[in-house]
């Protein structure tokens, strides 16, 4: 019996000394609940309960969710989504806004330059023009500064108007200066008759014919850096659906429900939730590899065959040209517009010393020579600023925003790969979580990111596209479209700034600028002695109509190179009877 006893005490010291299992908790869920933000600590029970209004994590067993705990969860897993968005679309979307502020900037600097660079013509070669041609050459840059922001302005009527207030200044201080002071009325007669008098030949439609491509691709390219932050932003304002918001709380917080905070979805998973939320996004891939394409081609365009930095400062000598060739046919000129505006009264005057006229006694017949004041100073480029105090060279620009743009040509196609490649989904063979239970590996199929796809998710019911993202598609699709049906082809030839009018082979390549240590405009040869050969013939309509080739050109037609090279023969129908007089009187 003493026996019997002892051993019932130690049996019950045993049983009291033996810990007793604590009951199932929520404490883990609740702090992981709180630590994501997802929301206040006290929706979270203190142990497993049994809740049978679940929608979303509904599992046999007592649980740790309610029904507004998944409330919770389902506006935390929108935000967390397009949080994800916007963190993989934020190097993009910092690129772009670089890139606008660069083009902008130099844009506003590259204009300004060629501001100068064409006012300094009158400044040198035209002094008499110098006051009254300021308003219109500034207008003209105004007009081609709204046009590549994005304004509807028509290069070619800039360029006309330009023209149109030209000419009643050429014609007052140049070819008429004896001409007592122009009236209002007969300086707007010049300026309405400018198209069908045509003094300037062929210069005012071939600069027009050239700026309108190069600015056009350059307009295209500060259209197409807005576009890429109108597709960015259109993507951050996707709103989730609920079926995709209840797939997001079924992979990332229905392990809570368990107890399972640290376990994390099989990438297999991950994946097709993901393509299934991201469909209509993915729907992005094909237009946007198109768009890229398209901005390869421009930045190509815009570096080669249609530098912009090259056809604004070659607006100079295009202005130039122009006004040489009406100098050269004032008489002409002169008769026309006194048949369409009425005569003007002439008074005193001294010549205008800025063209005088030669004998050349070996082809015995006149040339025409300016001063070296006016018409022999070869234009050159004005002073660049040091690198560091101007802004970011434009070609430079362009060929970096391309090259970046090209290695996000998959950024749509990837989006659901890199979500799933980081922290949220496990990669490494442990076991993970599948949308029911822990398992060693992920058994549904997964499927592939083409939105027809979709029909076969397991996880994810796609019922539709989304209205925003169609939108920027169709957008984006319109902008490819307009770029298409206007691609310019590269001329053979181009008349380059610097180059005096000479038509030169355009460089494909572009990948010399200035900032590089080579010079992209100009040629080597010198203009001065250069011959100017015009002809000119007159319709039934009274039009002078007029050919002659560019006052700096160095490059003649095989005609001419049976010329002798002493001087080149004027083709005007008054050329031997003036030559005649001049001949004679120089032996008087």
């Amino acid at each position: 019996m003493p026996r019997s006893l002892s051993l019932l005490l130690l049996l019950l010291k045993l049983v009291a000394m033996t810990p007793s299992r604590s009951p199932p908790s929520c404490h883990e869920v609740r702090t992981a609940f709180q630590l994501q933000q997802v929301g206040r600590g006290r929706l979270v029970p203190e142990v497993p309960v049994e809740e049978s209004d679940l929608e979303i994590c509904q599992h046999k067993a007592p649980t740790c969710c309610t029904r507004k705990m998944e409330e919770s969860y389902q506006a935390a897993v929108r935000r967390e989504i397009a949080h994800n968005i916007q963190a993989l679309n934020f190097e993009i979307k910092f690129m772009i806004v670089s890139h606008k502020s660069n083009f902008k900037e130099g844009f506003t600097h590259l204009i300004d330059l060629a501001v100068n660079h064409t006012l300094s013509l009158f400044d040198s070669n035209f002094w008499l023009l110098e006051q009254e041609a300021r308003d219109p050459v500034r207008e003209l840059f105004t007009d081609i500064s709204l046009y590549v922001l994005g304004e509807e302005i028509p290069v070619d009527a800039a360029v006309s108007r330009f023209f149109d207030a030209l000419f009643p200044l050429v014609y007052k201080h140049l070819i008429n200066p004896k001409m007592a002071p122009l009236p209002k009325e007969h300086l707007e007669c010049l300026r309405l008759t400018r198209q069908d008098i045509n003094p300037f030949g062929p210069y005012s439609q071939t600069m027009a014919t050239g700026l309108s491509k190069s600015l056009w691709v350059s307009r295209m390219m500060n259209q197409a850096l807005n576009m890429v932050e109108h597709v960015i932003n259109g993507t951050e304002q996707t709103v989730m659906t609920r079926e995709c918001a209840q797939a997001l709380v079924k992979m990332q917080y229905c392990p809570h429900c368990q107890g399972l905070t640290l376990i994390r979805p099989c990438v297999g998973y991950c994946l097709n939730v993901m393509r299934g939320c991201l469909a209509s996004l993915t729907e992005l891939d094909a237009p946007w590899r198109d768009f890229i394409s398209l901005l390869e081609h421009l930045a190509r365009q815009l570096t080669g065959s249609y530098d912009l930095e090259l056809s604004l400062l070659g607006i100079r000598e295009g202005v130039k040209g122009s006004i040489q060739y009406a100098e050269m046919h004032g008489s002409n000129i002169s008769s026309v517009v006194e048949k369409v505006c009425g005569p003007l009264q002439e008074i005193p005057a001294k010549p205008s010393p800025h063209v005088i006229v030669q004998m050349n006694m070996e082809d015995e017949l006149p040339q025409v020579t300016t001063f070296p004041a006016f018409g022999h100073l070869r234009s050159s480029l004005p002073l660049k600023a040091a690198k560091n105090d101007r802004p970011r060279n434009m070609k430079r620009v362009s060929r970096e925003f391309i090259k970046y743009m090209e290695n996000s040509k998959a950024f749509y196609a990837t989006l659901a790969e890199r979500l799933c490649s980081g922290d949220l989904a496990v990669r490494d063979g442990s076991t993970c979580w599948d949308g029911e239970d822990v398992v060693e590996s992920y058994a549904n199929v997964v499927v592939s990111n083409d939105f027809k796809a979709q029909a076969n998710n397991p996880v994810v019911k796609v019922r539709g596209r989304n209205v925003l993202i169609t939108n920027v598609i169709n957008r984006l699709n319109h902008f490819i479209q307009t770029g298409s049906q206007k691609q310019i082809k590269p001329d053979k030839n181009r008349i380059r700034e610097g180059s005096g009018g000479k038509l030169e082979d355009t460089d494909p390549s572009g990948d010399c600028d200035d900032e590089d240590g080579c010079q992209g405009s100009g040629g080597s040869s010198t203009h001065t002695g250069t011959k100017l050969i015009p002809e000119v013939s007159r319709k039934g309509n009274g039009t002078v109509h007029v050919l002659l080739p560019h006052p700096g050109a160095t490059k003649i037609s095989h005609k001419q190179k049976n010329l002798p090279d002493t001087g080149s023969r004027l083709t005007l129908s008054s050329a031997l009877p003036l030559a005649a007089l001049l001949f004679i009187c120089r032996y008087i």
